[in-house]
């Protein structure tokens, strides 16, 4: 796995002048899918992970394809989608022979560990090309930490009521849930991890997450995660950890170590806590660092017990962009209509999971790109408009390439002049088009739905089907 720590060393691309008007070519950074999605990964990934399994004619550079362009076009059944890349493929589809029954025995029992490994490779590729340029008011605490992790877990939307395998269960149906590490200054996912029980518990699943991350690296997260278990194994894996405190968490304060008056009524203490009450953990010396402002408190835990390496003001500052991940998991839903599943599988749900992330780390490496060439910051730029565009833009792309070599299949042995794809006008847009727009102060209000409260997982209506977890 690279070094993190060396992943800000990146080479600068040139600035463009920046207007409302500018003309942005994204065919410059929708290749990005099929750079690092490569036949060669797929077969290297298969090899390293298969036990029993036989690779087909669906195999897994196949799958990923498949489910990638689902991410993107999000046609409106699998059976269609099907029917294009039985028919040849469109460009992004893969051309596949494989009858329809044949495609769905593979999404049943291939295992979804095949795509997790996939999906990993994948994004240690992209991080290559990654540019640490988002959450740019905190990029100063990238001087003490390698990286800073954003940690949460989310169940998925339900499974549609069509498929059939859900049809006579009136509750909500849940195919499983979902981990999910962020990378704060790199604006991408660094990890994915599905559980096919929906009601699997969010902390004993996150904590395997943390061998895959660098030493040295800050984990935040909310106060599910304040936890004597989770700051162990941080300290196991030389991390450091962020989270609001925890009201259950047994406190004795030892020592106080600042008392600041910020200015009217606000006031940030700083205290030693010895947290834990010894009977199910050890206990651990924290530092508690407490906000009080007028109304406002605020108490956060940290593991930094050096103040000169992460001052309470940052780590207060820090906290607020945990939120970015509550976005990841809306785009990841809603913008790449990750809601809405083609398959009422644990496997296929996996897949189609995992093929969205990998779209989502594309898009996201993209944006980063896009925003530093036009002196803006990412943030600046609104998922909801720029991935429909780059999705558009990937199909006509891969519908060019795949036209040109046709056009070199029927002139065998003729030297031909043939365009360069990427500057064909087939991915344009304006900066304006794809900035964010302020907010309106009249939002719609979102209501509770009692119905939500009525839910099954999939593993417990999957008619027996075994359900393996990774391990």
């Amino acid at each position: 796995m690279e070094d993190p720590r060396m992943s800000h060393v990146v080479s600068m691309p040139s600035k463009v002048e920046t207007t409302p008007d500018c003309p942005i070519n994204l065919l410059e950074t929708v290749s990005l899918l099929n750079k690092h999605l490569t036949e060669a990964l797929c077969a290297e990934i298969f090899q390293a992970v298969r036990t029993t399994e036989r690779e087909r004619e669906w195999s897994l550079f196949a799958l990923g394809r498949f489910w990638t362009a689902v991410a993107l076009q999000a046609p409106s059944s699998t059976g269609q989608a099907l029917d294009q890349a039985r028919a040849g493929g469109n460009g992004l589809l893969p051309e596949v022979t494989a009858t329809e029954s044949a495609a769905f025995q593979r999404f049943k029992t291939l295992h979804w560990k095949f795509f997790h490994a996939l999906y990993y490779g994948f994004t240690q590729r992209l991080m290559g090309e990654a540019r640490p340029v988002f959450a740019g008011p905190i990029s100063g605490l990238r001087e003490r930490f390698p990286s800073i992790f954003l940690i949460d877990g989310s169940r998925l939307d339900p499974i549609a009521h069509k498929l059939k395998i859900v049809r006579n269960h009136a509750a909500a149906i849940l195919p499983g849930c979902v981990s999910v590490i962020y990378d704060l200054f790199h604006g991408m996912t660094r990890q994915v991890l599905f559980d096919p029980d929906a009601a699997s518990p969010e902390l004993p699943r996150a904590m395997p997450l943390l061998s895959s991350l660098p030493e040295g690296s800050l984990v935040v997260g909310d106060r599910l995660y304040a936890s004597i278990q989770f700051f162990w194994e941080l300290s196991r894996h030389k991390q450091w950890g962020v989270f609001r405190l925890n009201g259950v968490l047994k406190l004795e304060r030892q020592h106080l170590i600042s008392r600041k008056q910020c200015g009217g009524r606000t006031v940030v203490e700083e205290w030693l806590v010895l947290v834990g009450s010894g009977q199910t953990a050890p206990e651990i010396t924290l530092r508690l660092i407490s906000l009080r402002q007028g109304s406002l408190q605020r108490d956060l835990l940290t593991s930094v017990l050096d103040p000169e390496m992460l001052r309470a003001e940052e780590a207060l500052s820090l906290y607020p962009f945990r939120w970015k991940i509550e976005r990841v998991f809306f785009d990841l839903k809603e913008t790449l209509n990750l809601h809405k599943f083609y398959t009422a599988n644990p496997n296929g749900v996996a897949m189609q999971l995992y093929a969205t992330a990998m779209v989502y780390n594309a898009f996201r490496v993209a944006q980063g790109r896009i925003a530093q060439q036009h002196g803006i910051t990412p943030e600046e730029i609104s998922p909801a408009k720029f991935f429909p565009k780059l999705a558009e833009a990937s199909s006509n792309l891969a519908g060019a390439e795949q036209a040109l070599l046709g056009v070199q299949r029927l002139n065998p042995g003729v030297p031909l002049r043939l365009p360069n794809v990427l500057e064909l006008p087939l991915g344009r847009t304006t900066l304006q088009a794809i900035l964010v727009r302020e907010r309106s102060p009249h939002r719609r209000r979102r209501y509770f739905v009692e119905g939500r409260k009525r839910w099954k997982s999939l593993a417990h209506v999957s008619g027996g089907q075994k359900l393996t977890k990774l391990t």
